[in-house]
């Protein structure tokens, strides 16, 4: 099913390039590196060989894992099902306090195991998993491999995920959702400062118009803030995301405050949950309607309320789902619709802001 990864059944040909002088482009992320011939781009996995872009880790799998959905985390997307979930190597951000930072900081050779997409897309559904997620690491950097991934998901009926920085290209996000990426939890790091400063020289704002090139193409999304003491815990720089999740993308999109933990190269003291607590208040009060707090499993505010009669929606514990009280994208209860993807008797309802769909 998978075997030893050489170095060239990891090479393919970048689907987004272009020529600029005597180098080229690579148009993957936003970070947009301009390549001299035989050299690298930031991440490392991507290099011009005589005036080419290739990937160096096409179907090169760093870790293998069925995940709940609800670890992505994805809380209103088909909830209680599996994803087989991959990940690669490498990273177009840089950040200090990286939970991952021992794939994600990987450099080549890129070794490990190949997976062919239809090798993976098999396990999926020998594992008895309702979808697919690309994770770990950046997802993005795997592009080439996500595509083809995805169209054979999709005609096996799976459905696809990403697990996401967001700071990929327009281009790149409208591959996948034509290839058949479903949903997105996106990462949202802190503001302006504090994303460029600790994630080295990204935008922020390119997260933001992914955030809602997405929702604008009906992508399920869902946004993950890791709270992280002396970062961007303060009030001002969590009411600028809440505020900003319900003027961009609509307060019906969910927001995980999660708690960070020392990791990598930040020794931080873990996120008080109080802070957490603080933060959930801080999203309710701008008008989120789903607000959970992450990392501590068994807490209160990990399960989901209808936003109508407050009515308990969803129980979880931990990653697991132990009730659930959505009915055909309602709540059983007042009949409040309640924005999601959920699963009944083999029927899908979607709903996503206003409108059914």
């Amino acid at each position: 099913m998978h075997r030893d990864a050489g170095k060239d059944v990891l090479v393919r040909r970048s689907l987004l390039q272009e020529p600029v002088g005597g180098k080229v482009r690579c148009n993957v992320c936003e970070r947009r590196c301009l390549l001299v011939a035989g050299g690298a781009g930031w991440c490392r996995t991507r290099e011009n060989r005589k005036g080419c872009l290739v990937t160096l880790t096409y179907g090169a799998i760093s870790s293998l894992d069925v995940n709940p959905i609800e670890k992505k985390p994805l809380y209103h997307f088909h909830p209680g099902t599996k994803v087989l979930t991959a990940g690669s190597w490498s990273c177009n951000f840089d950040c200090p306090w990286c939970q991952n930072w021992d794939i994600s900081r990987a450099g080549p050779p890129f070794n490990g195991n190949y997976f062919s997409p239809e090798d993976f897309v098999r396990l999926a559904k020998q594992t008895g998993c309702q979808g697919t997620s690309i994770s770990f690491n950046e997802p993005t950097l795997l592009l080439e491999w996500s595509l083809d991934v995805f169209r054979l998901a999709r005609a096996c009926g799976l459905y696809n995920t990403f697990v996401t920085n967001g700071y990929m290209t327009p281009e790149a996000l409208n591959l996948l959702i034509e290839a058949g990426l479903d949903a997105m939890n996106v990462d949202i790091k802190g503001n302006t400062a504090v994303v460029k400063q600790f994630c080295k020289g990204v935008d922020v704002e390119k997260v933001w118009a992914n955030c809602r090139l997405g929702r604008s193409r009906a992508l399920h999304v869902e946004v993950t803030t890791l709270v992280i003491p002396g970062v961007n815990d303060s009030d001002e720089s969590l009411l600028g995301i809440a505020e900003r999740l319900v003027r961009d993308l609509g307060r019906e999109v969910p927001w995980h405050v999660t708690g960070y933990f020392p990791s990598y190269k930040f020794t931080a003291p873990p996120t008080p949950v109080g802070t957490l607590e603080h933060a959930w208040q801080i999203g309710t009060d701008a008008g989120l309607q789903f607000i959970y707090v992450g990392n501590i499993p068994g807490h209160h505010c990990d399960n989901t309320h209808c936003p109508a009669c407050h009515a308990m929606l969803i129980e979880r514990r931990g990653f697991r789902v132990k009730q659930t009280t959505v009915h055909q994208g309602c709540c059983a209860q007042c009949g409040q619709q309640v924005a999601g993807v959920w699963d009944e008797d083999g029927k899908q309802c979607s709903f996503t802001g206003d409108r059914l769909q």
